[in-house]
């Protein structure tokens, strides 16, 4: 597996992560648990270093089950986890004071059976508390060796440079695909002038990329792509556009329609790590396949041009969750 940077701040990776939600939360009834710790046991031994959770997967039972998957193993991989929630039985406010995310550090340590933390993330952004505390609260952290660097997920520019500019950030965290890529107007310019690295979650767009769901699709229990605009029946139908595009390409290549979608993310800038998660063995060697391939500057303007007049159909997350995105 070929290793990138994230950003100049000295965090070198594998050039395609693993997210490790899915194991247990979100993506259907939890399967086996041991199952999913030999998954994350294939995904080592592939190569793949950088393993993505949060307090909030399960909540906890996410965190659990990856530090018992990365034991042993700690000396070859780094560790992710975000945090910035107050959680209860049933709601999960935004909590970034200090004292919030020092106690989640300390959960997170625990669970993942750690001393350190390669990578923390603010989950989402707290607007009731000033994103400059928040960084101090980092800087404190780093410090002490609770964690190596820190981050930002789904933040705007703005909050960014504010962060940044009291504790540098190593990467921001935010959905980047080839059916979202709004990240490219705002995001990418401030990120590329303050060095700070990608870290691309859903990339294979919660699994429509793959080309294995069509409008028949139907999600069960502790799945949420039921509860999103761009899985209704109706924008999954007209979404298919995007996957007979990535068809054509993969052909081409010789490749599948995920390789492609990953391939294209890993080939926008030398920074970005796309995070797929998978609980199939195949799909890891699949994905890991994907850095692999290679477009010539030609091929990737073409793929730029014609993706970009494909009218996606469906906002990513439902209302109440878009209010949470973005600060």
């Amino acid at each position: 597996m070929k290793k990138r940077m994230l950003g100049v701040n000295g965090l070198e990776t594998s050039e395609v992560g693993f997210g490790c939600m899915g194991l247990n939360y979100h993506r259907g009834p939890a399967k086996d648990r041991g199952e999913m710790i030999s998954v994350v046991h294939s995904a080592i031994d592939a190569g793949i270093t950088m393993y993505d959770t949060a307090e909030v997967y399960g909540p906890y039972t996410n965190e659990e089950l990856v530090g018992e998957a990365l034991t042993g193993h700690r000396h070859k991989v780094q560790i992710a986890t975000k945090g910035g929630h107050k959680i209860a039985s049933t709601t999960n406010e935004l909590d970034s004071r200090p004292e919030s995310i020092i106690r989640s550090v300390e959960g997170s340590l625990k669970r993942l059976k750690t001393d350190y933390i390669d990578l923390y993330y603010i989950h989402r952004v707290d607007p009731k508390v000033p994103i400059e505390d928040v960084a101090l609260t980092m800087q404190k952290l780093k410090k002490e060796g609770k964690i190596l660097h820190w981050g930002l997920s789904e933040a705007s520019a703005t909050t960014i440079r504010r962060a940044h500019s009291v504790e540098p950030l190593t990467a921001v965290e935010s959905e980047y695909s080839m059916w979202w890529r709004e990240l490219e107007r705002d995001i990418f310019p401030v990120l590329d002038e303050l060095g700070i690295g990608l870290v691309a979650y859903s990339p294979l767009g919660r699994g429509f990329l793959t080309g294995k769901l069509d409008k028949n699709a139907s999600f069960t229990e502790n799945d949420n792509r039921g509860e999103l605009p761009r899985f209704t029946k109706e924008a999954m139908e007209a979404n298919q556009v995007v996957v007979q595009y990535l068809n054509k390409l993969a052909e081409k290549k010789n490749v599948t329609t995920a390789q492609i979608a990953l391939a294209w993310i890993l080939a926008q800038k030398p920074s970005i790590v796309p995070i797929p998660g998978t609980t199939n063995v195949s799909r890891i060697s699949e994905n890991v396949a994907a850095s692999d391939i290679v477009f010539t500057e030609q091929e990737l303007m073409t793929i730029n041009d014609e993706i970009s007049k494909i009218q996606i159909v469906g906002d990513r997350y439902p209302e109440s969750e878009k209010k949470k995105t973005g600060n």
